[in-house]
């Protein structure tokens, strides 16, 4: 079994520093396969990563956020590729939000077992 990534259950443990992410940096954080990164790439339109001269997929943090936000609707909330897809035309703004806010409470709950822990 393996275990969830980090940039879903904890977005601040891998800090986008870089500009550029490789596909295979990306599929790592994730913990799936490039193929995978591929296949979403083609699947939604939001994801658009830059291509360098030999076709080498380069993602900006803007295209993890897009990626962190399917990862989301796919694994997290078990939606179909077309559910998905059908969930981002219709609200993209309230998904991101609601995405966003998972995240925020995850990070407080966090910061609250680490809290405990020291007392």
């Amino acid at each position: 079994m393996t275990a969830p990534p980090l940039i879903v259950e904890d977005p601040a443990a891998i800090p986008l520093t870089k500009q550029y992410y490789s596909i295979s940096e990306v599929a790592e954080m994730f913990q799936t396969t490039p193929s995978q990164i591929r296949f979403w790439e083609k699947e939604f339109d939001i994801l658009q990563p830059k291509k360098n001269r030999k076709g080498d997929r380069l993602f900006r943090p803007e295209d993890i956020a897009h990626l962190r936000l399917i990862y989301y609707l796919i694994r997290e909330r078990k939606y179909t590729v077309e559910g998905a897809k059908q969930k981002l035309k219709e609200e993209i703004k309230v998904t991101r939000t609601r995405f966003e806010l998972i995240q925020t409470l995850q990070r407080i709950k966090q910061f609250l077992i680490q809290l405990k822990e020291q007392i």
